[in-house]
């Protein structure tokens, strides 16, 4: 070949993840590159929990983008662990991109965020990312780009705005340079490699989620009983599954007046679900309260935690 260069050669494959307090914009901007809802994005913050991962496809590269849970001060054991969850992932990929909306100030949240992230940093290269450009003038944006370059030593600064497309491509190209070379690493691009039972499940809590504003948002967990087609038809799967809460007060809330509550978060996650698995579906969903779940490892680790 004689010095010839093959694509092949210098494809890019590697991980990459966001992070970003709650409402930074990190799931927009995860399903604005991947072109697919994926990422579980509610208007409650922290809904996601599992490392759903959607996979960018180009020509030259292949770049997986892991979802971290949102990283707070811990004040539970469950916390303890989604802390744990997150600096796991970060030590892990090959690049991370630390997203601030460019609608709000930057605070202590945002520096404790980059207090955690000066660790990896050194081997681990971190793209700075000012979100949601849309809803400020562009001088704001300029302010937030020097506010954020304040924090610590970024590889890059980006600013990005996922609603009316401005720069993804340019995040997607900085993410991708960070890569290593080599081979793609899922090559026949399925788009996530959660099992589909923990997808089902976060779209079950995530409709279980919208609307109870007060509520906080850890103390509902979702699990599968069971997922299977209905005997004799293949074109309906019948999903048992059960909504934990910790207290009774909870469970009243998620059912409602006369069950009211109930029907609508089994309807809204059945329209998600079906859409996920492109089949119809039949959603039998029970409210069960499981005593202070949060802080029982056994528990924990049976809702999957």
């Amino acid at each position: 070949m004689g010095g010839m260069t093959t694509p092949a050669d210098d494809f890019r494959s590697g991980f990459a993840c966001f992070v970003g307090r709650p409402n930074a914009g990190k799931s927009t901007l995860t399903n604005a590159l991947i072109g697919t809802k994926v990422a579980i994005t509610s208007s409650k913050p922290q809904t996601t929990r599992h490392a759903i991962r959607g996979i960018v496809h180009r020509p030259d590269a292949q770049l997986v983008v892991v979802d971290t849970p949102g990283l707070h001060r811990p004040r539970t054991l469950l916390g303890q662990r989604l802390n744990d969850v997150v600096r796991e992932t970060w030590s892990e990929v090959d690049v991370v991109g630390f997203c601030v909306p460019a609608d709000q100030r930057i605070g202590p949240g945002d520096k404790y965020i980059a207090t955690e992230l000066r660790s990896i940093a050194r081997k681990t290269p971190v793209v700075g990312i000012v979100t949601k450009t849309d809803l400020v003038p562009q001088q704001r944006v300029a302010e937030q780009l020097l506010a954020l370059q304040e924090l610590m030593d970024f590889a890059e600064l980006v600013p990005v705005s996922a609603v009316d497309g401005y720069q993804v491509d340019v995040v997607a190209d900085l993410l991708v340079g960070r890569l290593p070379v080599g081979p793609p690493l899922y090559p026949d691009g399925e788009l996530t490699d959660e099992p589909e039972a923990t997808l089902v499940a976060e779209l079950i809590r995530e409709a279980a989620l919208e609307g109870v504003r007060d509520e906080l948002p850890h103390s509902i967990a979702v699990t599968i009983d069971e997922m299977a087609p209905r005997e004799g038809r293949d074109d309906l799967v019948d999903v048992y599954a059960v909504v934990h809460v910790e207290r009774s007060s909870q469970k009243s809330i998620v059912i409602g007046q006369r069950g009211q509550r109930l029907r609508e978060v089994g309807a809204t996650a059945r329209q998600h679900i079906q859409k996920l698995l492109g089949t119809k579906i039949y959603l039998d969903l029970h409210v069960k309260v499981s005593k202070d779940w949060q802080r029982d490892p056994k528990q924990l680790r049976r809702l999957g935690f």
